[in-house]
């Protein structure tokens, strides 16, 4: 930690940004659930994993690794796929390599399920991000969100 004496207080705009950017953080992923919600059985963290899966070799992921490309603790992951598979969206399999690890595996019904809320899913993003962004430099955003969050 750095010595107390060396921490200078952020100033008025820094301040702005880490207030919107924590509104944005909070308030973001309700609003793509409720839109989310209205017309499908999944919210938007439950279309994340079926989108994670669905690029993942084999439409299969090891649990650890897929709680950590969705930003989730490994019991937060194993609650969300709980959901899914109550759905038959995923099912969960030992992993043929290591006996001690599970895999969360995509169903076909976990594909039908993701490609009809797609176009809920992009609707939404574009309403509640993109359509604020207009004359932004998206890529120039996404290098600076990048440097604080790196895949």
């Amino acid at each position: 930690m750095a010595d107390v004496t060396t921490i200078h207080p952020l100033d008025r705009d820094e301040e702005a940004f880490l207030r919107a950017l924590g509104r944005v953080m909070t308030l973001l992923p309700r609003m793509v659930d409720a839109d989310m919600l209205e017309e499908h059985p999944i919210a938007g963290t439950e279309y994340m994993v079926l989108v994670r899966l669905s690029e993942a070799p084999h439409n299969q992921m090891r649990m650890s690794d897929l709680a950590t490309m969705c930003g989730l603790s490994l019991s937060g992951m194993t609650r969300v796929v709980n959901r899914l598979e109550r759905q038959s969206l995923v099912l969960r399999e030992k992993s043929p390599d290591d006996g001690r690890a599970w895999l969360a595996v995509l169903t076909s019904a976990g594909w039908t399920q993701l490609k009809q809320a797609w176009p809920t899913n992009l609707a939404s993003v574009r309403r509640h991000i993109f359509s604020h962004l207009e004359g932004c430099d998206i890529a120039a955003a996404a290098r600076v969100l990048e440097r604080i969050a790196p895949c």
